[in-house]
């Protein structure tokens, strides 16, 4: 039977159904039957087998009527007799209620549930819901607790319990269970997911709610059941119908339902729930192998006898709780006495709190009953560690998720295994909640001292749990990046934890081969990814100009194990503070950390990244060309992925830009440096060239980098020559020679001599006196050999003719030349046989086609002759060249052919090929600051008019074809056919009307009737007169249309056309004319010094140095510059102090800006607004308060006054006047108050000895609060029970009294665990040594205790009269003993007498004996010890040298033995 299915089709709309859906439709079908079959196999109910009637008709023990019991439990009547047994005559069977919950209304709220068995396994409970649930392992279990009838709450408080129970489990990503039902505080927590959902416009909310609710309490549960599950079952809300029932909750997400057989019965999934509770407990926090482990939060509301135990037994699992003071009853009573200790919290004051905030409800408790809650609730605040009350009339304003989280932080600080341990512990909970404030105002505190190794996996698990606050604190308080990333695994394990993302794709396909598609995930055993698929990918998302990031190591040239490679100039990291750097570590941890979080497309993160970059201005332009060629690549231009990388490629252009500009204003020359300076970090490239391949545009605009291009353009020619100048002094070079014209060296040497003057005067200053004449010469020396030279002749000259500048007019003069010589050769000597100025311009036509090879194979960049030509292409000036070029050469070809023809032919080619040349004329005055952007606008307006025509050809064609075909019968000739359909309507947009569509200006002698001449058109269709017989009107009425149209639609459209383009492309213009000013200027500057056709020589020396000589290419250093480690480390630390300038500035401006400044208005106002909420229903408990503290002094008053009247009564005293009548609060006392006053003991009474539950036993004491435990005070309600384990016979109770525990009532009689009525004596030696040399480590010996699971002091038990030698052979052993006789003999004693043990009883206790003995670590008996210790692991008691601290020992009594052992040591415990 195939799974039930939630919505019907109709036949005739199957083929409406898409193939999407049908897909989408099977693969639900398929999930929802491995669910049914995976639950009928392991999930399952629980029911009657045998019907007993209970008293009432038809109604069996169990609670089902008869009708819901199967045949075979109806029994025959003489079985009757039988007694009902739940264990016995209740089975299970296969759950039958399990699928999609809906509850209709608003939002469509549909959850999971399933009815389990109460017996049912809490592994397969986990499983069900993380595996068939689809629910993510929680980083937090908040268990809500308290009442379950409704109860009323302050609105405050009931606010911050809403608002802070889910802000906790939205940012923890927590589960909350409860009780599932819609009464009480399940209903509070569904009210605030409700609101949750409502609030974030989310039809199925993110927080999971489950409750745990009993079936057989489920009104309208029938509804939930079906064999193959219900996808969905439709549940009904019934408050008024449901009686003693319950109804679900309609806002919780998932419902466990526990059955155990019976109906009406509440609590029947108490046990279950803890059960799941403890196993949830177990797991791992956060899927890692940390040894973290998930923690449990237990959250109080209102709440009775039931929910204190609950706290009790929760808390007794180590597990914290959160009482709300103000939601009622046992909340109250434990938040009025939580602050009190615990001599104070008396059963008197139990009595009154309970009295008072139970109401009518306290007439109902027993003396007994409130006996043993006074003594839980001592036992709870004695565990202040583990408690947190929240009070909303505290200062404190916050919510309830910072009281949860602070619960769990305070219970980790006071675990036994204190100490750095629980530090980690409490920052691997904030890092799992992603809670930031708690992080800093709980766990980085003064008292906290963290190393950057132990922030370490912290650090890692922000990162790849994508949490950027976390990430920066942990920086400001002391991670270092450099020893983050110093091993290499570290950086392969975060790229191996990559979210899903196009670049986590594209390295698994590298990975596997190019096995993965898009949209798959890597296949759980795939190969390693490692750094050198990184670096082979990152190298193409960059490009091939530069080098691999990371290469292999030169010890380990395996292939999943790449090490990061050291450049053998400069360092980009500091070291850390009080370190040296060390070769072969891990190179540039900044740009590795930045590049990780770039490549995921992480802007948070990256932007942390690259805050920790030195070289930030190559690293911003590289991460802007990375997400650029990945949104490239991405597939869909306007995806939502591709949008943010170009976004986030944007927002770093403009980072590089800021940090750039901080620089140029501070000092220019060292910005142009930066621009050019050679990046070891990015592969060896430059800022400037990652400017040019990311298609920075506007950091190629910016002032400074076009200063630099403008420096390279004019060589070693002052940037300040006019052109004028400059031309002159091309034609009359000896001009250079007269200062006509100012080199740059010039500019140098002089500002250099005026600094070098402004040092002499101020070393002249302070060096005034004879006894610095040393230290003068020494200056001015070192200052003069400093001294750069002037230009010589031959270097001005060369420097003149090699500058770009002086290139560029050349070639510009060169060109015109060509241009003329080839109009000349066209329209005045094109002769049969070539003349010598066609030679020539053969001859100025080779030396461009050479020209224009060489830039094809001149590798500029180093990029490849692939990425060189690629690039080359790309370009539209060079496909011009290229066209010409080959036009020229088939018009060369055709006109040497000796056919007139062809000839004729070749000569139109040409004079086709002279236009390109001429258009190829544009690309000269790209250079010009006024015609280069106009170039610019006139390309993007030929785009823009090529699909203007695509438009305006269908008029034409349309209006030219209809005409043709209304005017001209059978028009055979094509080239009067196109005359007459496309070139005649073209003509008419320009003005030129048509003469033969109108009748009156018809013409016999202009046409051919039958189209025989071939010069003249065919004549329209001719009527009996020989006059057109077209209907005019109609051609007329076409012609005006298409005017209409044509004329001033399509016309009028293209003018708007490019009125926009000129807005729109008139803004960058500048920008983009600038950007590709670069190339101009990369090709003249490395273009040959003579124009063509000259430059035939420089070809022909390049040939012969390349080809023959085979020199290697030379490299342009102006474009390119590698510094000195010295340098580059100065360099890039004034980059580094710019960066910090430029955010600085970023801060202030975005703190001043007017909508920060709204916000945080808006922020205030809102805190103003609550603390009156606040201050309103603060004033009402505040008074409640005070009247409450003045009426408990005035009743302690009127005791003391009573006292002090009994006294002089006592004295004889008497007084004429009767004594005033004095009432207090509270007059009656218990029997066991003999006075008003309290006596501070020395010691407290003995607590262990009093717990509830006796050890390894069923056996429950008798509750005996603080105040009773001595002998001396009465208490008539004491009947503890006996308890011998050993001795199951009745005691004699004549034998008992004769031994009494001193220290008071334990709540059990009899022996107990132990051997002996009476005192129990134990003998404890401790044997203690220094691990290290520095005295700073104290070690015991310690013994492993098989039964208890844990290292323990040696120890056994002593008999009364037994010598101390004999008791110490029988704990020691007797090697062991003999080895250490002398010395134990003579041992200092710790502790003698009784212990607080929890095996103790009214008539048997502890009673030990401590004895400690040092060992010296280089005598022969420690050398003994050490060779026994480590033969020991085969012996059944196993010893080791353990570690004296407070997690130790788990005995309370060796704990504090060890205490006191480490303070005479002086050593930390």
């Amino acid at each position: 039977m195939l799974c039930a299915l939630g919505e019907k089709v109709h036949p005739k709309d199957i083929s409406n159904i898409q193939l999407g859906n049908l897909t989408t439709l099977f693969l639900n079908i398929e999930k929802r039957c491995s669910l049914a079959s995976w639950i009928r196999e392991n999930i399952k109910k629980k029911e009657c087998c045998f019907y007993v009637e209970d008293g009432r008709e038809g109604i069996c023990k169990c609670g089902y009527p008869k009708i819901q019991h199967c045949d075979e439990a109806i029994k025959p009547e003489d079985y009757m007799g039988e007694q009902w047994d739940k264990h016995r005559h209740v089975r299970e069977v296969p759950t039958d209620a399990f699928g999609d919950i809906s509850f209709g209304g608003l939002g469509q709220k549909t959850g999971k549930y399933v009815r389990v068995s109460s017996d049912t396994s809490s592994e397969n409970l986990f499983q069900l819901m993380t595996e068939h649930w689809k629910l993510r392992s929680p980083n937090l279990l908040i268990s809500v607790t308290g009442g379950a009838k409704n109860f009323c709450i302050k609105t405050h408080l009931k606010d911050k319990f809403r608002r802070g129970l889910i802000k906790v489990a939205q940012t923890t990503g927590a589960w909350i269970l409860t009780g599932g039902t819609h009464a009480g505080v399940m209903k509070h927590v569904g009210m605030a997911v409700r609101d949750y959902t409502l609030s974030s416009g989310l039809m199925e909310g993110q927080i999971v709610v489950i409750g745990v609710a009993p079936w057989g309490v489920i009104h309208n549960r029938h509804a939930l059941v079906h064999p193959e599950g219900c996808f969905p079952a439709y549940y009904a809300l019934d408050e008024q119908g449901q009686g003693r029932l319950s109804c679900l909750d309609i806002n919780h997400t998932h419902f466990l339902l526990v059955d155990d057989g019976t109906q009406g019965y509440y609590g029947v999934e108490i046990e279950l729930r803890a059960r799941l509770e403890k196993l949830i407990s177990q797991q791992s926090l956060g899927n890692r192998e940390s040894g973290g482990t998930i923690p449990v939060v237990c959250v109080v509301l209102d709440g009775g006898p039931g929910t204190l135990n609950t706290i009790y037994n929760a808390m007794l699992k180590h597990t914290p709780c959160v009482v709300l003071e103000g939601s009622g009853r046992l909340a109250d009573v434990i938040a009025q006495v939580a602050a009190l200790p615990v001599s104070k919290v008396t059963l008197v004051l139990i009595n009154q709190l309970m009295k008072r905030f139970f109401g009518q409800e306290y007439k109902s408790f027993t003396e007994v009953q409130v006996i043993e809650w006074t003594k839980k609730i001592q036992d709870i605040i004695r565990m202040p560690h583990l408690l947190t009350v929240f009070r909303i009339d505290e200062d404190k304003n916050y919510d309830v998720d910072v009281a949860i989280l602070q619960a769990l932080l305070k219970a980790s600080r006071s675990d036994e295994h204190a100490g750095q341990q629980s530090w980690e512990r409490q920052l691997e909970l904030a890092v799992a909640w992603n809670r930031v404030d708690i992080a800093e105002s709980e766990i980085f505190t003064e008292e906290s001292q963290w190393t950057s190794s132990d922030l370490h996996p912290a650090m890692f698990s922000a990162l790849v749990g994508d949490k950027p606050e976390f990430v920066r604190l942990l920086l400001e308080n002391g991670v270092c990046v450099r020893k983050f990333l110093e091993h290499e695994d570290r950086l392969c394990e975060l790229y191996a934890h990559l979210p899903a993302c196009l670049f986590l794709r594209k390295l698994a396909k590298r990975v596997q081969g190019g096995k993965v598609h898009r949209g798959q995930d890597p296949a759980p055993g795939s190969p390693k990814i490692s750094l050198s698929h990184v670096a082979e990918e990152v190298r193409h998302l960059l490009g091939s100009f530069t080098q691999p990031l990371y290469i292999p190591s030169r010890y380990k040239m395996t292939e999943d194990d790449v090490r990061l490679a050291v450049p053998s100039k400069g360092l980009v990291d500091l070291p850390c503070s009080g370190e040296e750097w060390i070769p072969d570590t891990v190179w540039d941890p900044g740009r590795d950390l930045f590049l990780w979080a770039v490549v995921q497309n992480n802007t948070e993160l990256a932007e942390i990244g690259w805050e920790q970059c030195r070289d930030c201005i190559a690293a911003a332009l590289a991460a802007s060309k990375i997400l650029r060629k990945l949104a490239q690549e991405s597939g869909e231009d306007d995806s939502e992925e591709a949008k943010e990388m170009r976004e986030l490629a944007s927002h770093y252009e403009k980072q590089a830009i800021g940090v750039f500009s901080e620089c140029h204003s501070v000092d220019a020359q060292r910005a142009q440096k930066l621009l050019i300076r050679v990046s070891p970090s990015w592969g060896k490239s430059t800022c400037l060239w990652l400017a040019l391949q990311a298609d920075a545009k506007s950091f190629i605009a910016h002032s400074g980098v076009q200063a630099l291009l403008t420096q390279i353009w004019c060589g070693e020619l002052s940037v300040e020559n006019p052109h004028w100048k400059v031309l002159l002094c091309m034609i009359f070079f000896p001009l250079i020679y007269t200062g006509f014209l100012t080199f740059r060296r010039d500019e140098v040497i002089q500002r250099h001599a005026e600094r070098t003057e402004q040092q002499k005067l101020a070393m002249d200053a302070v060096f005034s006196g004879s006894s610095d004449a040393k230290i003068k010469r020494h200056y001015r020396g070192s200052s003069q050999t400093s001294e750069l030279e002037p230009l010589n002749c031959s270097s001005r000259l060369m420097s003149l003719f090699t500058s770009p500048q002086v290139k560029f007019y050349w070639n510009i003069a060169s060109y015109f030349g060509f241009l003329w010589l080839f109009a000349v050769v066209l329209m005045i000597d094109f002769q049969t046989f070539p003349s010598w100025r066609e030679l020539l311009l053969y001859v100025w036509l080779t030396s461009l086609v050479c020209e224009e090879v060489r830039q094809l194979y001149h590798d500029f960049d180093g990029s490849g002759f692939r990425r060189k030509a690629k690039m080359y292409i790309s370009d539209l000036w060079n496909f011009l060249d290229v066209l010409s070029i080959l036009l020229f050469i088939v018009g060369l070809v055709c006109r040497l052919q000796a056919s007139s023809t062809v000839f004729y032919v070749g000569r139109v080619v040409l004079c086709i090929d002279f236009i390109i040349f001429s258009l190829r004329l544009m690309a000269i005055f790209t250079i010009s600051r006024t015609l280069g952007p106009k170039i610019i606008i006139v390309r993007r307006m030929m785009m823009d008019l090529f699909f203007f025509m695509f438009l305006l050809s269908i008029w034409v064609v349309a209006y030219g074809v209809a005409k043709q075909g209304i005017l001209i019968h059978n028009e055979d000739r094509l080239n009067w056919i196109m005359r007459g359909a496309v070139y005649e309507p073209y003509l008419i947009i320009f003005g030129n009307v048509p003469t033969n569509i109108d009748n009156t200006q018809f013409d016999m002698s202009s046409c051919s009737v039958n189209g025989s001449d071939p010069l003249k058109p065919k004549c329209p269709e001719l009527n009996e007169d020989n006059m057109p017989a077209f209907p005019e009107w109609l051609t007329i009425i076409m012609l005006c249309v298409y005017l209409l149209f044509a004329n001033i639609l399509l016309l009028n459209l293209l003018i708007a056309i490019f009125n926009y383009t000129f807005q729109e492309v008139q803004d960058n213009t500048d920008t983009i004319w600038k950007f590709q000013r670069y190339e101009l200027i990369k090709e003249y500057h490395s273009r040959p010094a003579l124009p063509p056709p000259f430059i035939l020589l420089s070809h022909f020396i390049l040939f012969i140095r390349s080809v023959l000589l085979r020199y290697p290419p030379q490299r342009h250093k102006t474009f390119r510059q590698e510094l000195e480690q010295t340098e580059e480390e100065e360099l890039l630390s004034w980059e580094a102090y710019m960066k910090d300038n430029y955010l600085a500035s970023t801060r202030q401006d975005e703190s001043q800006s007017v909508e920060h400044r709204i916000q945080d208005t808006a922020e205030k106002v809102g805190v103003m607004s609550e603390l009156l909420e606040r201050e309103s229903e603060m004033v009402s408990a505040t008074m409640a308060k005070r009247l409450s503290k003045l009426e408990e002094q005035v009743s302690e008053s009127t005791k003391a006054l009573r006292w002090i009247m009994d006294a002089l009564k006592s004295q004889g005293c008497k007084s004429k006047m009767q004594p005033p009548l004095m009432t207090g609060k509270s007059c009656d006392r218990d029997d066991g108050d003999s006075s008003g006053q309290e006596t501070d003991e020395e010691t407290a009474p003995h607590t262990f000895a009093r717990q509830l539950q006796y050890p390894s036993s069923t056996v429950k004491r008798f509750p005996v609060p603080e105040e009773k435990v001595p002998w001396e005070v009465n208490f008539t309600q004491y009947h503890p029970p006996v308890y011998n384990h050993q001795d199951s016979s009745d005691p004699d109770t004549s034998v008992l009294d004769k031994h009494r525990n001193p220290g008071g009532r334990t709540g059990i009689r009899g022996k107990g665990a132990l051997k002996s009525l009476g005192p129990n004596h134990i003998l404890h030696p401790i044997l203690t040594r220094w691990r290290d040399a520095e005295h700073k480590v104290l070690e015991f010996l310690a013994v492993w205790e098989e039964a208890e699971k844990h290292w323990a002091i040696p120890g056994c038990s002593a008999k009364p009269d037994e010598p101390l030698a004999q008791t110490l052979e029988r704990i020691l052993g007797k090697k062991l003993h003999d080895k250490t006789k002398s010395k134990l003999e003579a041992g200092e004693e710790v502790y003698k007498g009784y212990v607080d043990d929890s095996r103790n009883t009214d008539n048997a206790w502890i009673e030990t004996t401590i004895v400690t003995l040092h060992c010296d670590k280089h005598t022969m008996l420690m050398a003994d010890l050490n060779r026994i210790v480590e033969s020991s692991p085969s012996s059944h008691q196993p010893l080791q040298w353990r570690e004296v601290n407070s997690a130790a020992c788990v005995c309370p009594y060796q704990r504090e033995a060890l205490r006191q052992i480490a303070q005479c040591h002086n050593t930390h415990f």
